[in-house]
């Protein structure tokens, strides 16, 4: 007696022989059905549909690759899952939505040590019979020898040899400490990202250029490396709010290190902003949470997720994409800054 239509299968995944027993239908017509080929009648071809449906039968991601070259699936390769990924998989997500596609989030850092060329490891795990094509988020390395089409969010290197989205890094710093010098700060410190990443250098290159352009020489003892990590630039703000002339402001290079800054501050016991200003970058959530709210440079997280699927897309149905795309930020003053300190004037 066959299976009736809702009724599922012993616990396990449903296979293309429950669908028939369900269906009363040969596994080939199933098969007829699923890839959408001739020679199934209409009445016969719903039925089988509605059994899918009902059952919840999904084709294996390689056999479907292996019968079509295509599998409908989009990788969204991160090192982690860190607040800055996440936000951009939200805009990937809904700029995805209606398309036809699926998404498979990929984190390739697993033993918590950041591996050069985690990427064109991932990619090669992935590409071909799991993935259509990928977005990688921040890779440490040029991706254009991939067997498919890439789009590289914010890489290590900058815009090279493949397609890439990123925010304007450089004229983000300089707004950042325009932001200060118009509060009357001049001792600005900065707390710069990972040496190693384009994303840092430039942030760093607008700070010094916003000095500059006020007439300030850089005080190279306010430089210090944050890694773009809470815990150590909360250690380096500490050395930096230490010091017999401290700075009066800093800019952090990412918001994990505006809110260790924020909490060097608080452990030394100096209130923000009145004796201190703090300005992040990113504006990830948790900016607006912290206490107090933290001023930041917003790059467009969501966008830059949805204008890597359009550019990803475009090279899937083999025409040709833009080479860089790059986005403009956004300073969000929050109540993290303020004037310079009355007794430092």
């Amino acid at each position: 007696m066959d299976t009736a239509i809702g009724a599922r299968p012993g616990v396990g995944r449903v296979t293309i022989a429950d669908v028939a027993r369900a269906a009363g239908v040969s596994i080939p017509t199933v098969s007829k059905v699923i890839n959408q080929r001739d020679g199934v009648a209409p009445s016969t071809m719903l039925r089988v549909q509605q059994v899918v449906e009902e059952l919840g039968y999904e084709t294996s991601l390689v056999a479907r690759s292996l019968r079509s070259s295509r599998t409908g699936v989009i990788g969204i390769l991160v090192t982690e899952f860190e607040p800055f990924s996440t936000e951009l998989l939200r805009g990937i997500s809904r700029a995805t939505t209606g398309t036809g596609y699926e998404l498979l989030a990929y984190a390739g850092l697993l033993t918590g040590v950041d591996r050069p060329g985690w990427e064109r490891r991932s990619l090669s795990r992935l590409s071909g019979t799991l993935i259509d094509g990928a977005i990688v988020v921040t890779p440490t390395t040029a991706l254009s020898s991939s067997s498919i089409p890439v789009v590289a969010i914010d890489p290590h290197t900058g815009p090279e040899g493949h397609a890439t989205v990123d925010a304007d890094n450089e004229g983000g710093g300089v707004d950042a400490v325009e932001h200060l010098l118009a509060l009357g700060h001049t001792r600005i410190a900065h707390v710069h990202g990972r040496a190693d990443l384009a994303s840092a250098q430039l942030r760093e290159a607008g700070y010094r250029r916003a000095l500059a352009a006020a007439g300030i020489t850089v005080d190279e003892r306010l430089v210090r490396d944050g890694g773009y990590q809470e815990d150590q630039s909360a250690r380096v703000a500490h050395e930096l709010l230490t010091m017999p002339d401290r700075p009066t402001a800093v800019f952090a290079a990412n918001d994990s290190a505006a809110i260790g800054v924020l909490r060097a501050a608080a452990a030394l016991g100096l209130r923000v902003p009145e004796d201190l200003s703090v300005v992040g970058f990113d504006d990830v959530p948790q900016a607006a949470m912290t206490n107090p709210p933290l001023t930041t440079v917003a790059q467009p997280l969501a966008e830059l997720g949805s204008r890597a699927v359009e550019m990803l897309l475009t090279m899937l149905r083999g025409e040709p994409a833009s080479a860089h795309v790059r986005l403009p930020t956004t300073l969000r003053v929050r109540r993290s800054t303020g004037p310079v300190p009355r007794t430092t004037r």
